[in-house]
């Protein structure tokens, strides 16, 4: 299967879920977008890696960063391998000496070592196809879009129930998934898309 190369782009808090965040990995030369679920735990440890924060004691995965350096094992990549059931699935690739071993990994964890480890973030063709979310017009500072993500679709609002979601039509939640998405309530997207594709199965 086909390896597709993504790196964090984002980490998001949902504007209507309160203590979810996601944090959005993005294709490499590429313009998918890939948020994943993940806990408040999780998400400082990625924040403290990413803004290169120095806590005054090290947390959990600073400490398994400093037990993997001590001990000479390189974190060569992380490898998002498989989706099941809105679960996704990572492992850590490693070597020590000659040895390359694949370590069962929760994916927030897997992504907070490879902050640290300054790792490659992998998965396959196929997942990014399933979940991946498509961004257009990236980059715009014209203001429209803010505005935009305040216009409700067909009466809903963008923090639509998911009772109100399956009264909508595939139209008007793709509506809906594009001003969330505007919003980067990443969460709610994820939300969005996985109510999207159970319609197309």
């Amino acid at each position: 299967m086909k390896k597709v190369e993504l790196e964090i782009v984002a980490l998001s808090h949902s504007i209507t879920q309160t203590h979810s965040y996601a944090v959005v990995l993005g294709e490499v030369s590429g313009l998918r977008r890939l948020p994943i679920v993940i806990g408040a735990f999780e998400a400082q440890a990625i924040a403290v890696a990413l803004e290169r924060m120095q806590p005054s004691r090290p947390l959990t995965h600073d400490l398994f960063a400093n037990f993997m350096d001590t001990f000479a094992i390189d974190l060569l990549e992380v490898l998002i391998y498989k989706l099941e059931e809105g679960v996704f699935f990572a492992k850590l690739v490693c070597r020590n000496n000659e040895d390359t071993v694949e370590i069962d990994s929760r994916t927030s964890d897997a992504l907070a070592l490879a902050v640290r480890a300054n790792c490659k973030i992998y998965t396959y063709e196929n997942i990014l196809e399933t979940a991946g979310l498509f961004l257009e017009n990236e980059g715009s500072d014209t203001g429209e879009e803010s505005e935009a993500a305040d216009v409700p679709v067909s009466g809903k609002s963008p923090s639509a129930s998911d009772a109100d979601m399956k009264r909508m039509s595939l139209d008007e939640l793709n509506e809906l998934l594009l001003k969330v998405l505007e919003q980067e309530d990443y969460v709610r997207a994820i939300h969005i898309r996985d109510e999207i594709n159970s319609r197309k199965k």
